[in-house]
């Protein structure tokens, strides 16, 4: 039987030769066997497996997620080990728990030592990518479109291979697919999208119910927490994430789509060494026109948008709020609305609880452009016809709260529509489901929060336990430290890897290359350099203190590595930015 378009190899059996690659499917068919060039790159499907086979290294791969080109070789980038984590519309859902990279870089032999050494620079990025978390696949549906937009792709759309369906904002692998694009490898195109899946399954009173999420990540501006804030010229957001909370019960589905998105227009926060680096936003006048552009394609997706807006209305955040309130004046109509809640100001650090004060004043919108469903027939009954979109500075822990929030007042709606829940009935009044609920909830804004941040997300412990606990606050405060340290000392080359991969900086030869001019303090710039001379002339400015009341010498010399402590001291502060890891590739001003 001839394979259906939509069929993708989830199983290889990988032979490396000491020339080539050569992944052969153990999944059904073999009429499509993959082979590449490990000294080119170069890739062509063969007809059957070579006859001289001793001389292979054999292992077993779940798919290739693509390749990518530097200087001098080629890099095809493998699954390596996957967990099945629940299904997706009846389809199996699978985690990617580790990756591999297949180097073909044979040309390497015959290339300068400065090639070799910039293509060594290059490789160590791609293999901090090994170490990328989050990434989700389905060798059978499009997990890039949520359930409503699934379902109305035509006929002729869902016949085609789902590469060519994917939603191309949140296909993790889109840069890395072009070669197996080009030599039309459609069997081995497996769309990927990076954020989060998690299913439960929980009875309320007698009646078993089906939660999942799915969070997509969009490509478009991705990156760290302190490396890609606000939105570029064309209006994509950094940390713009899609999350899909999807209630099944009785054959019935109903989906419910809410958003979060950096503050979209042109905007910085780069790292200096203080705990709280200033905001700066860039070209200001540019504002109105980025806004504008955003939430103009946030319309055209999906509809009507409520934007919640939750940064602090004064201090530095206030500058944001302030610009971000005059830049959407000019936009705002019965489609696109704009709410500002300081979450600081009206919940403080433990009473989160006031969030209802926030949802009374969107209740009327979220009841007007409602969720979609789907009947036990699998025919639409509603569809959604708007979205709340909700920031904070980071888009993670306050968003993550109220979105949460959200999220279980849909879902009580739903179920009461499904006649799971009576009226006055609510989620927390059956302790199970709650529990899982939150834990869901809980596990999504972490992982969100990983991959932007480094760590979890601060105060999971109101999302998981419904209330602020010492534990969850002591763990906020590690979590703070620990993202200082992260974002001052290696989201640098984080966000290197991350443009490298997504196609953002493409190697050239001639820009790579070539000589670059940095400043004398940037040359010589190192934070550990600076704190073993501070450290030093700290104890030796001690021990001559220790000695200074039997000689004035040592009283001389203490006040001179005092000063010389100082004096480092106060020149890192002043050249901060210059001691933190800095991305190579990326241009701070847009």
């Amino acid at each position: 039987m001839e394979e259906s378009p939509r069929t993708l190899h989830s199983r290889l059996r990988l032979l490396e030769y000491p020339d080539k690659y050569i992944f052969e499917p153990v999944d059904g068919v073999t009429d499509s066997i993959l082979q590449v060039n490990r000294a080119d790159g170069s890739m062509e499907s063969i007809g059957e497996m070579p006859q001289h086979m001793q001389n292979a290294k054999v292992t077993t791969v779940y798919g290739v997620l693509g390749m990518i080109r530097l200087l001098v070789g080629s890099y095809v980038l493998v699954i390596k080990e996957r967990e099945n984590v629940g299904s997706y519309l009846g389809h199996p859902i699978f985690k990617i728990s580790s990756l591999q990279l297949l180097p073909c870089d044979r040309s390497l032999n015959t290339s300068s030592n400065e090639q070799k050494k910039m293509e060594a620079e290059f490789t160590a990025l791609l293999k901090a990518s090994q170490k990328i978390s989050g990434l989700y696949l389905s060798y059978e549906v499009n997990i890039t479109l949520c359930s409503q937009r699934l379902h109305e792709l035509g006929n002729e759309l869902k016949s085609l291979p789902l590469w060519r369906q994917a939603e191309q904002r949140f296909l993790w692998n889109n840069y890395l697919m072009e070669p197996l694009i080009e030599n039309k490898l459609d069997q081995y195109l497996i769309p990927v999208i990076q954020g989060y899946f998690e299913t439960f399954n929980a009875n309320i009173g007698s009646k078993s119910v089906n939660v999942t999420i799915i969070a997509r990540r969009c490509t478009r501006r991705t990156g760290t927490r302190m490396w890609r804030r606000g939105a570029d010229k064309e209006g994509y957001a950094a940390n713009f994430v899609e999350s899909e909370q999807i209630v099944e019960y009785n054959g019935c589905t109903a989906s419910f789509v809410q958003v979060r998105g950096s503050i979209p227009f042109i905007w910085e926060q780069i790292v200096d060494l203080t705990y709280k680096p200033s905001f700066e936003i860039v070209r200001q006048e540019d504002a109105p026109r980025v806004v504008e552009r955003h939430f103009l394609d946030l319309n055209k997706k999906y509809g009507a948008v409520q934007a919640v807006d939750l940064v602090n209305k004064h201090g530095s955040e206030g500058r944001l709020h302030e610009r971000y309130a005059a830049s959407m004046n000019p936009i705002l109509s019965d489609d696109i609305r704009y709410l500002h809640f300081d979450f600081h100001k009206i919940c403080g650090h433990v009473h989160f609880e006031r969030l209802s004060i926030l949802y009374d004043q969107i209740k009327d919108y979220l009841s007007k452009h409602g969720y979609f469903l789907l009947n036990e027939k699998g025919e639409k009954v509603v569809e959604q016809t708007g979205i709340v979109r909700t920031n904070c500075v980071d888009c993670l822990d306050r968003t993550n709260v109220t979105q949460s929030m959200i999220g279980r007042k849909m879902l009580e709606s739903q179920l009461r529509k499904f006649g799971v829940l009576g009226e006055g009935q609510e989620i927390r009044d059956f302790s199970s489901f709650d529990t899982s609920y939150k834990i869901l909830w809980a596990n999504h804004g972490d992982e969100i929060s990983i991959q932007y941040s480094g760590t979890p997300a601060l105060k999971g412990d109101f999302t998981r336990f419904g209330k602020r606990t010492y534990q969850g606050i002591a763990k906020d405060g590690w979590n703070a430290l620990s993202r200082y340290y992260l974002n001052n000392f290696a989201d640098g080359t984080k966000q290197d890897a991350i443009d490298l991969l997504q196609g953002h900086y493409i190697v050239s030869v001639s820009r790579d290359m070539a000589p670059t001019k940095r400043g004398l303090v940037e040359t010589y710039a190192s934070f550990r350099v600076a704190f073993a001379l501070i450290f030093i002339s700290f104890l030796l400015a001690l021990m001559s203190l220790r000695q200074a009341r039997s000689s004035t010498r040592h009283l001389l010399e203490c006040f001179a590595w005092t000063g010389l402590t100082l004096g480092i001291t106060a020149f890192v502060r002043a050249h901060g930015r210059h001691f933190t890891n800095r991305p190579r590739f990326l241009t701070t001003h847009y």
